[in-house]
Formats: C-alpha cells, structure tokens, sequence
C-alpha cells in the first residue's frame, strides 16, 4: 500500500512555523511580532482558520495581553470568520481574567446561541473567574449545579479552583469537607489542592488538623512537596512549635525533598522573634541556618538578612546589626525598606539619634521611599530622644505628601510631643488634624485625654471621653483607666465610682496603677462603701480577653 504525504500549502506551513517560533521567543518586542504576524494572517487570500488564529491569539493571552485578545476576536468576527467553541473559551477566559465575569457569562449565553455545548474548560473558566473576583458564593453554587445536573466531570482544576476559593474566603472548613469528597470520587486529588487546605487550616490556627491531613495525604501515597513542608513549617513557627518545626526540615530532607530559600527564610524569622531566647542562643541558632542555606547551594535573599537584622535590633545588639547591613551589601544585595526600617529602629532604641538621621538620609539618597512606618520610626524615635522640634520640622517638610491624609503620623507626634513635656503642642497637633478633616482613632483620643489629665484640665477629658462616643469611636480600657486614676488622684471618688462601674459593665478592668489608687481609698472594714462593693466585683467579673480578674496580680 502506497502512502502519500500530505503536504501544506507552502503559505500554510510558513505561518505555523512562524507561531512555533512565536511560541519559543522571548523578549520585549514579543507581543508587537505577534500582532504584526495577526496583521498579515488577516490580508491573506483566503484568510486563515480560525484554529490558526486561535493558536496564536492564545500566545497573547499566555503574555496576559487579555484586553488585546478580545479586540484581536473583535477583529476576526468583522471579517466574517466564525468563531468556534475554543475561540469563545479564550475570550471568557480574557473576560474572567480582566474582571469581567458577567461578559464571561454572556458569551456563554452566545456559546448557546452558536448551536455549542460547554465544555469542561468553559465551566473550569466561569467558575475560576468568579472566584479571582472574590464571588466565590456563585461559583460554588455553579459547582453544585454542574455536580446535581450532571452536566460535566469535574475535573482536578475545577476542584482546585474551588477549594482555593473557599479557603481565601475563610471556608476553610469547607475547603478541606470537599478535598474528603474528592477523596472518594473518581478524580483523586493530588498535591495542589492537599496544599492550598493545608496552608488554609495553618493559618486558620489548626495546625494539628494541618498535621493530620499530611499524615493521611502522604498514606495514600501522594508525595508532600516543598510547599507543603514550608506552610507546615510555618504553622509549627507561627504557635512556639519550633522543634517540631525542626523536625519536619530534617524529615523533609530524609523524604528527598530540598528545603527551598523560603523554608529557611521562614525558620530564621522564627528564631530571630522568639524573645524566650537569649541572645547568644538567637543567634547561633539562626547563623546554623544560614550555613545550611550556603551549604545547600542556598543563597540567602534580602529576606533571610531582614529577619537577622531585625533580630538583632530587637536585642539591642546594633553592633551586629550593623555588621550585617554591611555584610548584604558587599554580597551583591541591596537593602529595602524593611531592611532601613528595622535598622532606624535599633539606632533610635540603642540611644543613637544621629547615626539614625544619618541612615534615613542615606536611604533616601538611594533611591528609597520611606513609608508611613518608616516616619512613625522616626517620628516615635526622635521625641523619645527629646528631639520634637526636628521631628516636627520634618513632619512639616512632607507638605501634601500622601501620608499626611492619614491619622497615624499625627498619633505618633500627639503623644510624643506629651511625653517629652510639649502637652500644648500635643493639643495644637490635635486642633490642625480637625481643621484638616481628618478622623479621630481611639488612639488620639486616649494621647489628648492624657494631656488634658495631666495638665489638671479633668473636665476636657471627661467631655472628649462622651464626645468620641457620639463621634463614633467607643472608649477602650487605657481610656477608662486613664480618667479613673485622675478623678482617684482627686479624691473624687463617688465620680470614680460611676466610671469603674461603667467600665467593668463594657468588659474592661483597672490596670495595676489604677488599682493601687483604688485600693488605698477603700474605708475601712465595717464603714459602707461603694467602692470595696466595686473591687469585689471585680473578682468575679470576666475581662474580655478571657481572664479572670485578680486584685491581688496586676491586670
């Protein structure tokens, strides 16, 4: 028997192999070569299929050009070439992705009127867009529909995408109920979606779930990754759990699977935070990791040095912070904002100002930009070391800057300047913020009732205490005890009374200071008062984070 070789037209074979080499380029003129290419496909004689032009339209999708793809269809349907279904699916695909759903939705309704059927990619993409724009209500309710109607398989990405989509919700319960499910169906499920259940319940605070889902996962054979071992190694680090978390790294290891820069990343951090540890501890601990990193052909990122320097700064030991800040530099890396903030940090609380100032402007030189954290460092830094004057200098330089739209860099200069002796530049920093519009947190509400107590103005405080109530912002605990210690000071005891009471029926307690004021004003045993009713009250009343009360400890 004969077999002949089909050939394509020349013309033909010319345009797949200019896609192929669309395919494998690379490079910024990408994009403008595809749409030249699109150009000539649509002026030839007769036009080329719509599978053609579906192969390289995808090409632009796959460069997220999602916007260009659709005016390119746009294109091919004014010329008269019929779409088919793939090409219908491309353009949800592009809608989904460009938060369109409802004109996903309405090509599915043109799918219909085209005499098409959905197919499993049409659903995997409806149900993947609504849930990239957070309706992850309808595209559960799309996946029951598909389920109880029957009117396709799902497969693993559909799982996938809803399962990811409980779990940003929150559902994370929910997430890992459906892994059961496909547990025991046709469609198995493999490591991507055992990982985004597990990252899930870590996060959620139910590592020991987390722990147990891996145990079953890895008994029906399905191999735990990198990313598995990392989220577990982080849910083990968030709760003090770090020598399980060690043991999962060796077990990892013993398993075949290579700790990645963020694993370590991840266990630097963890000991660096951990304050139960002394110093010495701290840091050989963490340098182990960093010489396994180096061993492991590893290289440390900005990252892995961030939790270092921070660790250390938190110590006070600024000596090797700064020996480290060096060290990141002459490896070729280039310190970020984090990196700047956590070293202004340790100068400030090391007692060095200067060298601090010195660091922002060398910051700023390079090309960074400070954030609001990094002036609330400064801010917070210079009025600890009597410096309110170059702070509020500097506050004043931002001029317009976006961050003056905000309350927390006036918080910051309200309460320090109070702190360093400045109560009336407190006040007119208070009175600028009003005039600008902007809205009291309880945080500057509880700075200016100190200042007015402290400067025997009780009566302001009081009336700031009711008008923040009436402004929509609820007292706290610091608020209360802050107005009880000054009316106690005061022997304006009936008044205090009012007001402890008050704050114990909104679930707060006295603070340790206000309790020695409350104590010592108590009559003695046998005279009637309202306040020894108060303070045994109090030890039987449950404070809103779960403990209860006793007069005898601090609160």
């Amino acid at each position: 028997m004969n077999c002949t070789r089909i050939r394509l037209p020349a013309s033909t074979s010319h345009l797949n192999q200019r896609i192929l080499h669309l395919k494998n380029a690379s490079g910024p003129t990408k994009v403008n070569d595809a749409l030249q290419l699109f150009d000539e496909m649509l002026q030839r004689q007769p036009p080329p299929s719509i599978i053609q032009i579906n192969q390289l339209i995808t090409l632009i999708v796959k460069m997220k050009q999602y916007s260009t793809a659709l005016s390119l269809f746009k294109r091919v349907n004014m010329m008269g070439i019929p779409s088919d279904l793939y090409a219908i699916n491309i353009s949800i695909n592009c809608h989904c992705r460009l938060n369109q759903v409802p004109y996903g939705f309405a090509l599915l309704a043109t799918l219909f009127k085209l005499g098409y059927s959905p197919d499993q990619a049409t659903y995997n993409t409806l149900i993947n867009g609504l849930v990239l724009s957070d309706r992850v209500f309808e595209a559960v309710e799309l996946f029951k529909k598909l389920l109880i109607e029957k009117l396709c398989d799902p497969d693993q990405f559909m799982y996938g995408s809803v399962i990811n989509g409980l779990c940003k919700a929150g559902h994370t319960v929910k997430a890992y109920e459906l892994l059961r499910y496909m547990e025991s169906g046709s469609c198995k499920p493999v490591i991507v979606q055992y990982n985004t259940v597990i990252d899930s319940l870590c996060k959620d605070k139910m590592v020991d779930h987390a722990l147990q889902l891996f145990t079953n996962m890895t008994e029906k054979g399905v191999l735990a990754d990198v990313i598995t071992y990392s989220s577990l190694i982080q849910g083990l680090c968030n709760f003090g759990r770090e020598t399980e978390a060690a043991r999962m790294l060796m077990d990892m290891e013993g398993k075949g699977v290579s700790p990645s820069v963020v694993t370590f990343n991840i266990l630097v951090d963890s000991f660096c935070k951990k304050g139960s540890v002394k110093d010495a501890e701290l840091a050989v601990q963490a340098m182990k990791v960093l010489d396994g990193m180096v061993e492991k052909e590893l290289v440390p990122n900005i990252i892995t040095y961030n939790s270092l320097i921070n660790g250390y700064c938190k110590k006070k030991r600024i000596g090797k912070a700064m020996r480290l800040f060096q060290e990141i530099q002459d490896k070729g890396l280039i310190p970020d904002v984090v990196t700047y903030n956590s070293m202004l940090q340790g100068l400030f609380e090391s007692g060095n100002p200067a060298a601090a100032r010195e660091l922002f402007n060398e910051m700023q030189a390079k090309g960074h930009t400070p954030t609001v954290l990094t002036y609330g460092i400064l801010f917070h830094g210079m009025c600890k070391n009597s410096q309110t004057t170059d702070a509020l200098a500097l506050f004043r330089s931002l001029g317009s800057n976006e961050l003056m739209k905000g309350i927390v860099l006036y918080n910051i200069l309200i309460d320090g300047c109070n702190k360093c002796g400045k109560p009336n530049l407190a006040l007119d920093l208070y009175d600028e913020l009003l005039l600008r519009g902007l809205k009291p947190t309880v945080r500057t509400y509880n700075a200016v009732i100190r200042v007015y107590c402290e400067e025997g103005l009780l009566v302001k405080g009081k009336e700031l205490l009711r008008k923040m109530e009436v402004n929509g912002c609820l007292p706290n605990s610091f608020t209360y005890n802050v107005i009880v210690r000054e009316l106690l000071k005061k022997n304006e005891c009936q008044e205090a009374e009012i007001f402890l009471e008050e704050m114990i029926n909104r679930g707060f307690m006295p603070d340790h200071s206000t309790f020695e004021n409350l104590l010592v004003r108590i009559p003695n045993v046998g005279k009637d008062s309202r306040l020894r009713t108060i303070v045994l009250k109090l030890t039987s009343v449950e404070r809103k984070d779960g403990k209860i009360s006793n007069i005898t400890s601090p609160c």
